[in-house]
């Protein structure tokens, strides 16, 4: 079983490059990493925003860690982006994905991903405007693809969401998105699947396990993020709580499809009145249950 973090848990705590990788490489024993945008936000000005995002890389490479990907995070989530009712809006959406592109490719890494985005309240409920939306959407992703590809890139990542008003949600979403871009790229597009996510219940009821997205979706899925969730929220919760996401059944699913090349990422999200210290201990011990379940 092939374990990565996301970077979410040190975002405004553990901002030194060096020291972040010793982190993860000494007292979370983790080879794999994806960096989250909430350490260099798209948006700085190119000059220091490269300097810092860089600065990253080089630890993380001096540390003998492999970052396979940078993804948007908390900031990045906040805003409409592609679905956003409004051509200014979707346009500063696919400015700030060609903006963290060129980040990515200044740090080295071949993948970044992102949700496209959410419907306003109005378009969400309205099937003509989604469809409508939903298309622009996608040829601002196809136009992306391009502008990676020259900044080195060899893949791109979609994220679904557990939200009716947000596109892909579902996995017959998620599928129709990877069919409708098949063969229109010039690098791949590939779904990040998040497993609190596909266990919302109050969205997809019966159908709120893995199970049916590898059904769907199998051929299509690049990574996971895994958290611990009640599946009534979007919890990100940590491994040391009880919950809907058994730690040996991740291990018994890597099992059951043959998985080999995706990465289980961590990604742990912790109020940010959350005490340091415990933050920290709360990792060490929540990775630690995940490698005892393999």
């Amino acid at each position: 079983m092939k374990l990565g973090v996301n970077l979410s848990f040190a975002i405004k705590r553990w901002i030194d490059g060096p020291q972040l990788a010793s982190i993860v490489k000494e007292k979370l024993g983790i080879q794999y990493v994806q960096y989250t945008w909430d350490l260099s936000d798209p948006w700085w000005p190119e000059q220091r925003r490269d300097r810092i995002a860089k600065s990253y890389a080089r630890a993380f490479k001096d540390a003998g860690l492999s970052i396979e990907s940078t993804f948007g995070g908390l900031a990045s989530y906040t805003y409409n982006n592609f679905l956003g009712p409004t051509e200014d809006i979707r346009h500063l959406g696919y400015e700030h994905f060609r903006r963290a592109i060129d980040m990515t490719g200044e740090m080295g890494i071949a993948a970044a991903g992102m949700p496209l985005g959410s419907f306003s309240y109005d378009d969400a409920k309205n099937p003509a405007r989604r469809e409508e939306i939903y298309k622009i959407a996608l040829g601002m992703i196809t136009e992306l693809t391009r502008h990676a590809r020259t900044r080195g890139l060899s893949t791109l990542l979609i994220e679904p969401v557990p939200l009716a008003t947000e596109m892909p949600s579902s996995a017959v979403e998620s599928l129709r998105v990877m069919k409708d871009l098949d063969g229109q790229t010039d690098i791949p597009v590939r779904l990040l699947v998040d497993w609190g996510h596909a266990m919302y219940k109050p969205l997809f009821k019966e159908d709120a396990n893995m199970e049916v997205w590898m059904k769907h979706c199998g051929n299509y899925i690049h990574s996971f993020h895994i958290q611990q969730t009640d599946g009534g929220l979007d919890c990100h919760w940590s491994f040391t709580r009880e919950g809907l996401v058994k730690p040996k059944g991740l291990y018994e699913f890597w099992k059951k499809y043959s998985l080999t090349s995706q990465t289980y990422f961590l990604e742990i999200i912790y109020p940010f009145e959350a005490e340091d210290d415990y933050v920290l201990s709360d990792m060490i011990k929540s990775t630690e249950v995940i490698k005892m379940a393999a």
